[in-house]
Formats: C-alpha cells, sequence, structure tokens
C-alpha cells in the first residue's frame, strides 16, 4: 500500500516538474531511504556522454520571497508587513508554504506532498528524546527556538493563514502550530542561497516576459535579504557569483534540486545558469556531475558546507560519525560580566579591541597543536599567522612564547579571556601603556591591535589559558553530569549496531532521534577533552617560561 503510495505521489511530481519547464537529463529521482527520503540517482542510461547537466529546473519556478510578495492571495497582505519590516524573508517563504500545504486546490501540491512529514532536527524530539541532548548546547537552543516559534505562531501566523483561507473561500482547513513548525523545517533543510542575475530579479520591460504568470517577477521590493544576514547557507558550494553588480543573492527553494542528499565527498554540485549557454534554459538552475565517470543508478549527492554534527543536527536532522568538521563552541557567559572586578573598565577594553567572547574550535586544528590528530590532513584555512607585537617602544618587551604557532586557540577569543582575567594591577600597566601611546599622537585613539598588544605586555596567556581551562572543564562536567562518559555513549552505539544492520529505524531499541543525539554529544565530550588537553599544556608552558613576571 504504502510503496503504491509513494509511486504516485512521485509520478505526480515528475509529471508537474515536466509541466513547470524542468528537465531531468541524466537523473532519476527515487526513494533513497527511510532516513534520507527521496534522493537522486544517476539514470541507468545517460544519453549524451559529454553532458554532464543532470537536472536543469527553470528559476520560475523557485519558492523566493520575490514570488511569495507577487502571490496573488498571500503578496497584499505581506507586502505591508515586510515594508514595514515586521517581517523578514524567511518568515514569508516559511508563512507560504504553511499556507500552501493547508490549501486543498494549491498548484504546488504535487512537490508539498513529496517532502518529508516529519524531521529529525530537535524541534521534533519527543520530550523523553530531548533529555538525551542535556548538556549540550542544542538542548538549550532547542528550548530558546521553540519558545520563539511558538509566540511567533500565536502572535503572526494563526491569525494570518487563518484569514487567508476564509479568502481564498476554504473554510474546513485548521492551521496548527504543527503545520507552522513543518514549514520552518522544510525551509531550512532544503533552502538554498542562491545567485541570482539581476536580470532576473529586476527584468527590463514586461514584453520579453511571456503571458505565463509563473516567470513575471515585477520586482515591487528589494529582494536582498532584508536582515542582511546569509549565514547559514553562505557558502553553498557550487554558487558562483556572476560578476559585480549582476548577482542578487537570494534564499529560495528550488523544488527537483532540493532532493539532493548531503555527502562528505560530493558526486555533484549547482549552478545557476542565467544566459541558458550551459543548459540551453535561460535563467534555470543545473545540477553539474562532477564525478570521474557516472555510475548508473548511484545516488547523486551534493555537499551542503562543512558543518559539524551540532548544525547538521540542528538543520537538517541528521549527523555524521566521525564528522571531520566536527567543532566545539566555547563560550564566556556575557551575563558574567557585571560581577567580575573592574567590569566597567574591562567591558570599554573588550569593546576597544574587538575581542570575542565565543569561539567555534574546529577539530581540524588540533593537527596543528601539541598533540596532533594524525588521522586527517591540514587544511590550508586553518594555517593562521598570530602577531603579538606593534611598533610602539613598549611592545616587545615579553617574550615571544615557544608555544605560540602550535596555540589552537583563536586571538580575538584569548584577548577576549586575557581582558577577563585581568588583575588590578595589570589593568593599571595597560592604562599607563595607552596613555604614552595617546600622549605620542593625542589625534589618534589607540587601534585595535594595539590595545591587545598592551593587554599581551601587560597579562601574558597564563590568567586567560586558566580561565580557558576553567570553562571546558565546566562544559565537560554539564555534559557527563546529564549524559555519562563518552565510553559509555561509545557502548550504546555498539549496542545499537550490534543489533541488526537493516537501515531501518523502525523495530530497533535505540530510535534514530536517540542514536543521532548520542553520536553528536559523544563528540562533544571527545572534543571536549582533546581541547582541555591542549590548554592544560599551554598552561604548563605558559607558567613555566617568562610567560610569569
Amino acid at each position: 500500500m504504502a510503496i503504491s503510495e509513494e509511486k504516485a505521489k512521485l509520478e505526480r511530481f515528475l509529471e508537474w516538474l515536466q509541466v513547470n519547464g524542468a528537465e531531468l537529463r541524466g537523473c532519476n529521482i527515487k526513494y533513497s531511504d527511510s532516513r534520507k527520503g527521496f534522493g537522486i540517482f544517476a539514470s541507468s542510461s545517460s544519453t549524451q556522454a559529454s553532458d554532464d547537466v543532470l537536472l536543469v529546473v527553470p528559476l520560475g519556478l523557485a519558492i523566493t520571497p520575490m514570488r511569495v510578495l507577487q502571490d496573488p492571495l498571500l503578496g497584499p497582505e505581506c507586502q505591508q508587513m515586510f515594508q514595514q519590516g515586521q517581517v523578514d524573508d524567511r518568515f514569508l517563504m516559511i508563512l507560504f508554504l504553511t499556507l500552501e500545504r493547508l490549501r486543498i486546490n494549491s498548484s504546488w501540491k504535487p512537490y508539498l506532498d513529496m517532502l518529508p512529514t516529519r524531521f529529525g532536527n530537535p524541534l521534533w524530539f519527543s520530550d523523553v528524546d530531548i533529555l538525551e541532548l542535556k548538556g549540550t548546547n542544542l538542548y538549550h537552543a532547542t528550548e530558546l527556538q521553540k519558545k520563539k516559534l511558538m509566540s511567533l505562531y500565536h502572535e503572526k501566523v494563526e491569525p494570518l493563514v487563518k484569514k487567508l483561507l476564509i479568502l481564498d473561500g476554504d473554510s474546513q482547513s485548521e492551521v496548527s502550530f504543527e503545520h507552522f513548525l513543518w514549514a520552518n523545517s522544510v525551509f531550512w533543510s532544503r533552502a538554498l542561497n542562491i545567485p541570482l542575475p539581476h536580470s532576473f530579479v529586476f527584468p527590463q520591460s514586461q514584453e520579453d516576459v511571456g503571458e505565463d504568470p509563473s516567470t513575471s517577477h515585477t520586482p515591487e521590493t528589494d529582494p536582498v535579504s532584508s536582515n542582511g544576514e546569509k549565514d547559514i547557507q553562505a557558502q553553498v558550494p557550487g554558487a558562483t557569483s556572476l560578476g559585480p553588480g549582476d548577482t542578487v543573492w537570494v534564499e529560495g527553494l528550488v523544488p527537483g534540486i532540493d532532493f539532493c542528499n548531503h555527502d562528505l565527498k560530493p558526486a555533484a554540485t549547482w549552478e545557476v545558469d542565467g544566459t541558458g549557454l550551459v543548459s540551453s534554459v535561460p535563467f534555470s538552475m543545473y545540477l553539474l556531475s562532477v564525478a570521474q565517470q557516472c555510475i548508473p543508478n548511484k545516488e547523486v549527492s551534493i555537499s551542503y558546507g562543512n558543518k559539524g554534527n551540532e548544525e547538521l543536527l540542528y538543520l537538517y536532522g541528521f549527523v555524521i560519525e566521525n564528522n571531520p568538521d566536527d567543532y566545539l563552541m566555547v563560550h564566556y557567559p556575557v551575563e558574567a560580566i557585571p560581577s567580575i572586578p573592574f567590569s566597567d573598565t574591562k567591558g570599554q577594553l573588550l569593546e576597544a579591541q574587538k575581542a570575542q567572547l565565543r569561539c567555534l574550535l574546529p577539530k581540524s586544528v588540533l593537527n596543528h597543536g601539541f598533540f596532533p590528530q594524525t588521522t586527517s590532513k591540514i587544511r590550508e584555512s586553518d594555517e593562521k599567522e598570530t602577531v603579538r607585537s606593534c611598533s610602539f617602544s613598549w611592545s616587545g618587551q615579553r617574550k615571544m612564547p615557544s608555544y605560540m604557532n602550535k596555540l589552537v586557540f583563536p586571538e580575538d577569543f584569548m584577548t577576549g579571556l586575557r581582558t577577563i582575567t585581568m588583575q588590578e594591577e595589570e589593568i593599571y600597566k595597560v592604562s599607563a601603556m595607552l596613555e604614552e601611546l595617546v600622549e605620542s599622537r593625542p589625534d589618534e585613539q589607540p587601534s585595535e591591535t594595539e590595545v591587545r598588544m598592551a593587554i599581551w605586555e601587560a597579562c601574558g596567556d597564563s590568567g586567560a589559558l586558566q580561565l580557558l581551562m576553567d570553562l571546558l572543564n565546566a562544559k565537560m562536567m554539564k555534559l557527563e553530569e546529564n549524559s555519562g562518559t563518552d565510553e559509555e555513549d561509545a557502548r550504546l552505539l555498539e549496542e545499537a549496531c550490534d543489533e541488526e544492520p537493516s537501515r531501518d529505524w523502525d523495530g530497533r531499541r535505540m530510535s534514530r532521534n536517540k542514536w543521532s543525539s548520542v553520536v553528536y554529544r559523544r563528540g562533544q565530550k571527545q572534543l571536549t577533552r582533546l581541547f582541555l588537553k591542549e590548554a592544560e599544556h599551554a598552561l604548563h608552558l605558559a607558567l613555566s617560561s617568562s610567560d610569569h613576571h
């Protein structure tokens, strides 16, 4: 029963893609497995060996903020809210998905029916499952996120969707928080940051745009993200800029392309074709095979970027065991600053040097620490030069520590920690140095770097490294207090593995959500231990060197 239903859904979707001008050239869309849902597979007979374009989708089919603002039903309602800055462009798309899923005669139905109905991200965890994340960053983040979405739903989404359904002549459909949660997860797990050609977003004249409403793009608002933030899909591989002034980056969903699943060694990337030179479809997005040879019926994957398990689980609802891109987020609690001695002065100093009080520590930086994990290669992007001197007379008194190039902790975080732990006499030293500086050139404030240098001269590293160890120890304690040691996690994962090798999660003792949680939190424990070891060794060296005046 379920199989034939999936088949019928897929048939309707493929037909819908075709009607809307999409072309499957070297691939098929098929059901992958219960974890991934549908995926894209290389077709058994690639018609032209020379052609690496697997799939072409016209950009007119993308769900973008402009698209929502032009929607006959939603557009007029959202226009004003959007212009007054009450909602951002992501909200527009999430609202659109919420509404279209409820509308009985939505023209997007064949696409929406193909999407998963439940997700693996922590917002969907049961009250029991979520406890597996206690002690991790995600536990707290999920709680906050759920509260935020709840109030957004009750304040804006529910009244608006109710009103729009009535306008649409639909008195049957009932909107619920779960519909909104679904739309939110669809957006975050499937949106791409698309470099749209300027002429596509702002067509010069209406004549060259056909009568087909699906291709009309009257730009009633500036499509660039209203919040200016493109953090999440900022480094989508395959996104190329089309020259200055030629590209407008817009987040959106591209039906068809979005069925590509993630792999660390991707077989494809996506590109935008403004002119139609590559795909012969102007204003389209195409999937490009980058594999040496195309293996028939093999799943075609793209890379979602170098993301740690924390981000993968939060956004996409999956994790990767032994993820090479895993990272640890460490932060000094900002709310603790008012209660530390000389908090005002320290606050000003933190400001003046743009110090960070949180940092991401990628697993890969351990390769050039004191205890390299030789398993993976050093990424070029991790190579960094640390400068600890400036041209002023008091600079360079403190001997450069021998461990400088082995310190895996970023300098803008270290300088923040040095500032937090400063003693009274160190503050006086720093003030004196900076005063001397200002006297020598009254018209100029000390630069960011100069403030950092003064603090380094006065304090060295031992206070900062001690504080860092305290932060990491606290993190470790919190993790282990809530879910035991990483050896215990390893045992749980082994037991789950022994149970049965089948890929399906139904009928297993350990739920998929629990498995993901254990993999993620175990990685966090391992990284915390490794970075603790690094900090401890650096502290030992700092104390035994002349760092200690």
